[in-house]
Parts: C-alpha cells; structure tokens; sequence
C-alpha cells in the first residue's frame, strides 16, 4: 500500500482529479478516463461505511488495475465503522481513502453523513482521526465552504485547520455552500454561487496543505487558471460530459503528451475496451453511456450519440454490439 500511496505524491495525480459522482463514476468510467489520461486522480461512487462494512465487498470495491490511481470515497459519521471501511477499503487496494463532507442529498442527510457534517466538525474530526490510525494509504477529505446559514469566511478555514490537526494534508473544496433546506441536490450543484477567491484564500492560509478546488470548472485552460493558486483541481460533470475536452490533453499538466491526437483516435482505442467488456458478458450500454460527450461540439457528434443510445438498446450480442459501435465510428469519421 506505501507504494501505491508516494505513486500519488511522487507524481502529484491530485494535480487534476475527476470528482466522485454517484451512477456515474463507476469501474467502467474509470477506466475509459484513464485510457484519455495517464496522470489524473480518479475517484469511486462514494461507498457507505456500513455497506461495506456488513454489505458485498466485491461488488462495492472491486476495480482494474489499470485505473491506478484511484481513491475511495467514503461517506458515514461513525468513527468506529469508518475505520473499518478505510482499513478494508486499504487493503483492496485503493491508492487513497476519501471522506465526503459535501455531498448535499437528503438520504445523505438522514444518515448524518456528507455536507451536514460541516455542522459538526468536531466529529469529522475524530472521524478522520479514527480512519487515519486504521488506513495505512492516505485519508483526505472532500468539503463544501459551509452549509446554510454558515458563514464560510469563519466556518471553512477553521474545518480546515481541525482536519490538519488530526493529520489530513490534502483536502479538496468545493467553492459552494450547501442549502440542506430548500434545494434539491442538483439545484446545490448550480444555484448557491461559487466563491472561489475564498478557496484561493485557504491555500495562502494553509501553505502546508494540498488543497484542490471543486465547482464549476468546465474547461482545460480554467483549470489552468486555478493552478495558479491551487495545488490541485478537481473536475466533477465536465469530465463526464466532455471528456476528451478535460482528459484528452491533461497529461500536458504533467508536461507529457497526450496518449491520442484526437478524440477520434481516442474512440477507436475504446473499442477494445468495449470489446472486452462484451466478451466477459456486459452489456453495450453500460460502457458507452460514459462515452456519449467524447465528441462534444465537434463534426458527426450527434450521429455518435444518435447512434449509441439507440443502437446499445437493440443490440442482442457481441457482434451486433460492436456493429453498433462501428456505426457510431463512421459517424464521426464522414467528411464535415
């Protein structure tokens, strides 16, 4: 486990990472953004303490090789049961374990975990207390600037040194406050506004500390930008949506050159994957959901996701799956 944890500090992965996003960023995506992006940091759906702990391992944790590196994520507030799931959560070999204070859901809510902890910091904190003498890889922690009526420019940057005081050094922040009354989970993904001259603030504040921003950041060059003043970034829907646009040509962050010129080289790479995933009995769908942006904006990328949407949904077998596939190629291979 040491060594798959100073792989991350070594090359600095969390330098760009995509976020943790529920239904979305399951194995399959994973590993089709680390075919876009050698370096990025990946993250799991979160995993519930108590699921892992008394529920299916293999299914919750099971994961390729090949997307190293990749965090966990971990949502609960029982500082016994976390250390439990970081401690098994280690040993799957997961190269980070992550606890989410941010997530905003209402059954998230009810289970005293995610963006309501920031009420409580004084838990978080024996929480990750409790994962960190358990886990013998790296525990970070995923935050918001505050929660309802909270005022951030008090309540973060004393979150903030609470987890340095217990032995966090990489945190990542998403530059929103989190209205646990009146707002949907998606309407705090959008409506409360971003603050990230408060996030930059926290970095000047707390020199010692990796810290990332989260939130909003939709292209490669405004990533960029927040390298400026951040140690890292990370990337939630964007990544998802357009993934070539924001892992195509990561890899320059890291000065190297991109795996593939194009999303179009990109693609015909995938197909192997698809292949593969066919051939150990998964259906179509399953794997090109995730792909369904990869030409976002370009020539031919309607008649790709015209043709996988509905082509997924008919397909009987391996070869008419990959006969799909095909066609969707051609869609972004005919002349503009």
């Amino acid at each position: 486990m040491a060594e798959t944890d100073s792989f991350i500090n070594k090359n600095n992965s969390a330098r760009l990472s995509v976020a943790p996003m529920m239904d979305w960023t399951d194995s399959l995506c994973r590993r089709i953004h680390r075919l876009l992006s050698r370096r990025a940091l990946l993250y799991t759906e979160m995993v519930t303490a108590p699921a892992l702990v008394f529920g299916d391992r293999a299914r919750l944790l099971d994961f390729d090789a090949a997307e190293h590196p990749v965090a966990l994520q971990l949502g609960g507030s029982d500082p016994a049961q976390l250390a439990e799931a970081a401690r098994i959560g280690a040993d799957w070999g997961y190269d980070e374990i992550n606890l989410n204070v941010g997530c905003p859901s209402d059954r998230v809510q009810s289970g005293c975990f995610g963006a309501v902890l920031m009420t409580r910091p004084e838990l978080v904190a024996e929480c990750v207390a409790a994962m960190i003498a358990a886990s013998p890889v790296e525990v970070t922690v995923k935050c918001r600037i505050g929660v309802d009526d909270q005022l951030p420019e008090a309540v973060l940057p004393d979150f903030i040194a609470r987890m340095r005081d217990v032995g966090v050094r990489r945190m990542t922040i998403h530059a929103r406050k989190a209205w646990l009354q009146g707002l949907s989970p998606r309407e705090n993904r959008e409506i409360p506004p971003l603050d990230y001259p408060l996030v930059h603030r926290m970095k000047q504040a707390f020199p010692d500390l990796h810290l990332s921003i989260n939130g909003g950041i939709a292209s490669l060059d405004a990533v960029r930008d927040h390298l400026r003043a951040m140690d890292g970034v990370m990337v939630g829907r964007a990544a998802y949506h357009q993934p070539w646009d924001i892992l195509g040509e990561a890899d320059r962050l890291w000065g190297e050159e991109p795996r593939f010129a194009g999303p179009l080289e990109a693609a015909r790479a995938l197909r192997d994957l698809v292949d593969a995933h066919l051939a150990q009995g998964g259906r179509l769908h399953q794997a090109t959901r995730h792909m369904l942006g990869l030409f976002h904006g370009r020539p031919g990328a309607r008649g790709w996701r015209r043709q996988l949407s509905e082509g997924a949904s008919r397909a009987r077998d391996r070869v008419e799956a990959l006969a799909v596939y095909d066609a969707a190629l051609a869609e972004v291979m005919a002349p503009a």
